[in-house]
């Protein structure tokens, strides 16, 4: 593999101060470019001149700018990160600057114009299309004085994004509890927490602290001081952020000719319009109310029962502290799931082998680990990606799954080199990084998963798989570049494999004697995958909904929306003094008007899971393959609706997707 390591042209050993050169070094590089496609005449203009060397540069670009950017979300130096932040920042400016470059619009539409465009290749055409698509949708054919008020609107919008995103990361909230008020807590995490000299537990607000505490915690007060300070984080400096990104996103959709920012937004989206978006999450309201208040009735008689057996006041509601402690027990009473017990069969190196075992299996690859690499923390695994049949080199991911002090805080795959062709048309291999925070595990105890994370480490790995299997010879198409309203689809689907037995039996192993999940215990498992469908759901359109709704707005009071929706969606009241909105990242980090995507995607992931999947059987390398050839090797190259007529043999239908919640057709 070392003949390989030289086509990663990432390196993690950076300093400040060369991350500070560096991107000088980049933007004088990639302007040269620029300068050059912009300075041809009408009579030079060529494929080479234009559209080859955009596209060269773009990968050049793309992977010295991940390399440095990256590491604001993952370096262990608070100085590295830091100045990878001023290094988005600045190479932010410089993609706004060079997305307005007036001269280079006009030769692409010059180039259009003066080309037979069908004896290019269908990406190729594609590619040109969409420069100037993008360009028209940057202003380039309106008044000079317009696109200088669009380019500081983005300057501004883009600058202030990245401090709310930096502001999420930083926030280091430390809670102290005693160990009476953490009762219901399993000693293995009351354990590892570090103790203060009085002995108090010292929790955080990272997700291995704050879920378990949500969900298993007795006393209502523990919960309480949790859920105010998570959904208190950042709340004054984020909600101002949020708000002006607001504004500055409606002035720049009007400016652009459009009637609001998600109008703007979904043009480019299988939805195309907000009106097809708010449909969508209103028609799934209806269908899951019934479900929801079911729901409700039965979190109430569980706290009034939990409340006298305890001498606990019952206040007769459920509160948002409440929620995801009454969930968990439902599930527990329901269907005898105990999540505590669960977790003791997915030890995470356990879970690692499986979940590597079943995709090299299912899409015909092989992963080998390399020794010793560079990489930017010990913590940090890196593997080489090969064809299993072909033995033919695809690229490298890392995997870095533990929490650590200025860690980006959620579960991410973060694509860092594009698979695509070279200048010379020889194939350079993709790179690609998962991040996540699972608990780290100690000489004392191993690192135990919930069986949501199990899920959330099949998805989130799903992605990796997209950037490494694609074949788009673009960089712009490469990996997960597809459609925001489909990209979260194909790793959707690949979580089905964490409710059947056949893989989960692959993926686990208790971690004192590695004796198998018990039939029943899966079987339970199964049957429970849609508790609390209607409550979980609901939350979802809830946030679709606001992100819908601010973004169709001129300007937004984001916490009186957001309590408006929360009582109306989810009929769980927000918090008074919170505003969850101030850590909602995704409307900062380029989810803008398309957080419906999530469950906009679920339909078209259920349908492919059970129309070939379930049907053909959920190891088949043949599905598999054709999975892998249809939806991960074209990245962006073609729309997401004729990706997946193709490896439906039909049109998509919702039918998989409403039975997958539970409802009855």
């Amino acid at each position: 593999m070392a003949n390989h390591l030289q086509d990663n042209l990432l390196r993690w050993d950076l300093s400040p101060a060369d991350i500070k050169s560096k991107v000088e070094d980049l933007i004088k590089s990639s302007k040269k470019v620029y300068d050059a496609v912009g300075s041809l005449k009408d009579d030079e203009l060529t494929y080479d001149k234009t559209l080859q060397a955009l596209a060269e540069n773009d990968r050049n670009y793309s992977v010295h700018r991940n390399m440095l950017d990256f590491p604001q979300h993952v370096s262990p130096s608070k100085e590295a990160r830091d100045a990878s932040t001023e290094a988005d920042k600045k190479l932010s400016d410089f993609d706004v600057e060079m997305s307005m470059r007036q001269d280079i619009f006009d030769n692409l539409v010059s180039f259009e114009k003066k080309t037979d465009t069908s004896k290019l290749t269908p990406e190729a055409k594609r590619y040109l299309e969409k420069l100037i698509k993008y360009g028209k949708r940057n202003g380039l054919h309106l008044p000079k004085n317009v696109q200088d008020e669009i380019k500081a609107l983005k300057k501004r919008a883009s600058d202030i994004a990245i401090d709310y995103n930096k502001n999420v990361n930083d926030e280091n909230t430390i809670l102290e509890f005693t160990k009476e008020e953490l009762v219901g807590l399993p000693e293995d995490f009351i354990s590892r927490l570090e103790k203060t000299t009085d002995g108090k537990c010292k929790v955080s607000l990272k997700y291995p602290d704050y879920f378990p505490v949500m969900k298993k915690a007795r006393i209502p007060e523990t919960r309480r001081r949790m859920e105010f300070a998570f959904h208190s984080r950042c709340k004054d400096e984020n909600t101002k952020i949020l708000e002006e990104l607001v504004e500055i996103r409606h002035k720049l959709s009007q400016l652009l000719g459009y009637k609001d920012h998600a109008a703007y937004i979904l043009e480019m989206r299988m939805a195309k319009t907000p009106e097809t978006v708010k449909g969508f999450l209103s028609d799934l309201v209806g269908k899951l109310r019934i479900l929801q208040q079911a729901e409700l009735v039965s979190f109430l008689k569980y706290k009034k029962e939990e409340c006298q057996e305890y001498g606990i006041e019952f206040d007769n509601k459920i509160n948002l502290w409440d929620m995801r402690y009454y969930m968990n027990m439902a599930e527990e009473k329901e269907y005898s799931i105990d999540h505590n017990i669960l977790k003791e069969y997915f030890p995470l190196e356990v879970v690692t082998k499986g979940l590597l075992e079943i995709y090299q299996e299912l899409l015909g690859l092989k992963f080998e680990e390399i020794p010793n690499a560079a990489v930017w923390n010990d913590d940090v695994q890196m593997y080489s990606v090969v064809d299993r049949d072909t033995a033919k080199f695809m690229g490298f991911f890392y995997l870095d799954l533990f929490p650590r002090e200025g860690k980006f805080s959620h579960a991410a795959c973060f694509g860092l080199q594009p698979g695509c062709l070279r200048g010379d048309g020889s194939r350079q291999p993709s790179v690609a990084a998962m991040v996540a925070n699972f608990t780290k595990p100690t000489k004392d105890s191993p690192s135990l998963l919930m069986h949501d994370e199990v899920e959330t480490f099949f998805h989130e790995f799903g992605h990796v798989m997209h950037q490494l299997c694609s074949k788009a010879d673009f960089p712009m198409f490469s990996g997960t570049r597809v459609e925001r309203d489909f990209v979260e689809a194909p790793s959707q689907m690949l979580e089905n494999w964490c409710w059947q037995s056949e893989s989960l039996s692959r993926m686990s192993g208790h971690y004192k004697d590695g004796s198998q999940i018990p039939d029943e215990m899966v079987q339970k498992l199964v049957k429970a995958k849609n508790a609390n469908a209607g409550v979980f759901n609901l939350r979802q359109i809830l946030l679709g909904t606001f992100d819908q709704v601010i973004h169709t707005s001129e300007k937004a009071d984001t916490y009186s929306i957001y309590r408006k929706l929360s009582d109306e969606i989810l009929g769980i009241p927000a918090t008074e003094g919170t505003n969850m909105c101030a850590t909602f990242a995704h409307l900062a980090d380029g989810y803008d008007a398309q957080y419906y995507g999530y469950l906009w995607s679920e339909v078209y992931s259920c349908d492919m899971f059970h129309s070939r999947f379930k049907k053909e059987g959920i190891m088949s390398s043949d599905v598999g393959r054709d999975y892998r050839k249809f939806i991960l090797e074209p990245g962006g190259s073609m729309d997401a609706m004729d990706m997946l007529k193709n490896f439906l043999g039909r049109d998509p239908t919702q039918e998989a997707f409403l039975i997958s919640k539970g409802l009855k057709l």
